[in-house]
């Protein structure tokens, strides 16, 4: 990737850690987050990767954060995940020697690479090289999305991905635009393209009192999901306060400062509520 000028960047250090951390400013001549045009892909902007998790898809993973998201979801726990500038310039050969290395114990343990965000379809052509080369050494890949940018997405690029970790944040139009600030409509239709190609999906719902809660909200995504018979889980994700301390670092105003998590009685209910219209829910 080029900088407006046109002058190639150096590459910074792919660096471990956690999602939890909080990186800015490391790359403050990216490009726009909605402007990215680079087609090869040799080159992205990165947060970090962790090597252990056992969340983001089966087995144990490799989790790839990769940066800029078009959504600005009012509980997002990585809002220094939303702009390229604020991530590594890194290449893709760079991020392949580093999975090359734990991609033998991956695959033994049954788990794969998941790349994560940000949202990858922002830097999809990027993202579809890493995907493709962790293929290559036979790994199990995931993509963690809202879905949003799904039209860009041909069937080139979902050829390389064996499950999507897709985020439906909402059923209902106006709430969705008002805790992501965009329209619901295209991960409606993204998700029932992958329904359309069998392509296997865990749906995955953030939980967020007076923000998501409301039963008609998740009815609306339980009957929605339901009938998808690629829908293998539906993940039901308790709001958490974690990433508080980012939106306060980064000087930005956090309406959900006073929020509390959901207690068990609402988990419950709305777990039973994904049960109760026939979902796989956990």
């Amino acid at each position: 990737m080029s900088t407006p000028g046109g002058a190639a960047r150096e590459t910074e250090e792919l660096k471990a850690g956690s999602r939890h951390d909080l990186r800015v400013g490391l790359s403050p001549d990216a490009p726009a987050d909605d402007d990215v045009k680079d087609d090869r892909g040799a080159f992205g902007y990165c947060h970090s990767y962790e090597t252990s998790s056992r969340y983001d898809g089966p087995g144990l993973r490799v989790v790839l954060f990769v940066s800029g998201c078009l959504l600005r979801c009012t509980y997002c726990h990585n809002p220094d995940t939303w702009h390229l500038k604020d991530g590594a310039h890194v290449s893709v050969d760079q991020v392949l020697r580093r999975l090359e290395g734990f991609a033998p114990s991956i695959k033994a343990l049954g788990g794969g690479l998941t790349v994560s965000g940000g949202e990858p379809m922002v830097q999809i052509a990027f993202t579809r090289r890493i995907l493709a080369g962790a293929r290559k050494m036979g790994l199990h890949t995931a993509i963690q999305t809202s879905g949003f940018l799904g039209d860009r997405a041909d069937n080139a690029f979902l050829s390389e991905v064996d499950l999507v970790l897709l985020d439906i944040k909402s059923s209902d139009p106006d709430t969705y635009r008002r805790v992501t600030g965009r329209d619901l409509a295209p991960t409606l239709r993204f998700a029932e393209r992958l329904a359309a190609m069998s392509k296997p999906v865990w749906a995955r719902f953030t939980l967020v009192p007076g923000e998501t809660d409301e039963p008609a909200n998740v009815a609306g995504i339980a009957r929605f999901v339901a009938p998808m018979k690629n829908v293998e889980w539906v993940e039901v994700q308790p709001f958490h306060q974690m990433g508080a301390f980012k939106w306060e670092s980064m000087g930005l105003p956090y309406k959900l400062v006073d929020t509390a998590p959901a207690d068990k009685d609402l988990v419950n209910r709305v777990i039973g509520q994904f049960r109760d219209a026939g979902c796989n829910v956990r």
